[in-house]
């Protein structure tokens, strides 16, 4: 997959790619419908435009994280789509004042040259988001590109969205999150040096920071892990905890992960962690002792869980 982070000064192989339109935070099953229409739309390349920073964190900088994924983690997914063109534009004020007729002209055409683009029914776009679906079909037909509107998806009277997995995961719900998205909820990045107290109890974890991301519920999870990067890429089971380890102090929110039957150094390298079960709250315990042997019955229960996942 070709990644462009820019509408101007593109190679002509980049052009005439149909598009799915969106931020695609997640990368749900709402946002999959979308994509999937862009790939039966034309015979032509299939792109992705979507926007980094995304506009809400553009407009509104001091907002707590709410993001699902990291833009690593969201070009991951959409490579795994099948993806050819990721399209991840530089969402400023430039952007963010163009007219729905001068991103579709300035952007769309003369910047991509797209053949056509899918987009959500409930999708908005341009200055002060005076544009929707009819606003761009009527724009395709006037400047000579496609244009299919994607009813929003759903079950049981609920659509999908970024917003309903954001609260399924703040309330530990994995398995609804996952039914949401259609994968388990992914956090994705690279290992970074932590305390390196898991070492010293038997227990070496890959830490991950959550800078920017939405905070699941704090506490234990079965984890599944893939390697990504570095000379050890694997995919293997683990127990990781999420939270502010409340033994040492208060501390930044972070992801510690313990991989089973794993003896290797991953400093540096990129993992990809998915949320598989909560098993319980993180908590501040009596002693180190006590510590130890709860680890160790998270990670029995951790291996039960992945053995019928």
């Amino acid at each position: 997959m070709q990644i462009h982070r820019d509408w101007t000064g593109l190679p002509i192989s980049s052009h005439g790619a149909t598009i799915a339109m969106g931020n695609f935070d997640g990368v749900h099953l709402g946002h999959r419908a979308v994509i999937e229409a862009a790939s039966r739309a034309a015979d032509a390349p299939l792109g992705v435009l979507t926007f980094e920073p995304h506009p809400r964190e553009f407009f509104a900088p001091d907002a707590p994280p709410f993001r699902l994924m990291n833009a690593e983690s969201r070009a991951n997914r959409l490579a795994r789509l099948g993806v050819e063109q990721l399209y991840e534009l530089p969402f400023n004020a430039v952007l963010a004042g163009l007219t729905p007729e001068g991103f579709a002209r300035e952007v769309l055409v003369e910047g991509l040259g797209i053949r056509h683009v899918t987009v959500g029914a409930d999708f908005c776009f341009g200055k002060d988001r005076a544009g929707d679906a009819q606003t761009l079909t009527d724009l395709g037909t006037k400047l000579g590109f496609g244009v299919t509107a994607v009813p929003l998806v759903g079950t049981g009277g609920q659509d999908y969205s970024s917003t309903a997995i954001r609260k399924a995961l703040t309330e530990g719900r994995t398995r609804d999150a996952e039914r949401m998205l259609g994968h388990w909820h992914r956090i994705e990045g690279e290992v970074v040096h932590g305390d390196k107290r898991g070492r010293d109890f038997g227990w070496p974890t890959a830490n991950m920071r959550m800078e920017g991301l939405h905070l699941p519920r704090l506490g234990v999870y079965a984890v599944l892990v893939d390697v990504l990067t570095g000379p050890d890429r694997l995919s293997c089971q683990g127990v990781a905890s999420l939270g502010v380890r409340p033994m040492f102090g208060r501390n930044a929110p972070n992801l510690e992960v313990h991989l089973f039957d794993f003896d290797g150094d991953l400093y540096g390298q990129h993992l990809s962690v998915a949320l598989v079960e909560f098993l319980r709250d993180e908590a501040k315990f009596d002693s180190i002792e006590v510590l130890i042997d709860q680890i160790a019955d998270d990670a029995d229960q951790a291996r039960t869980v992945l053995a019928g996942a």
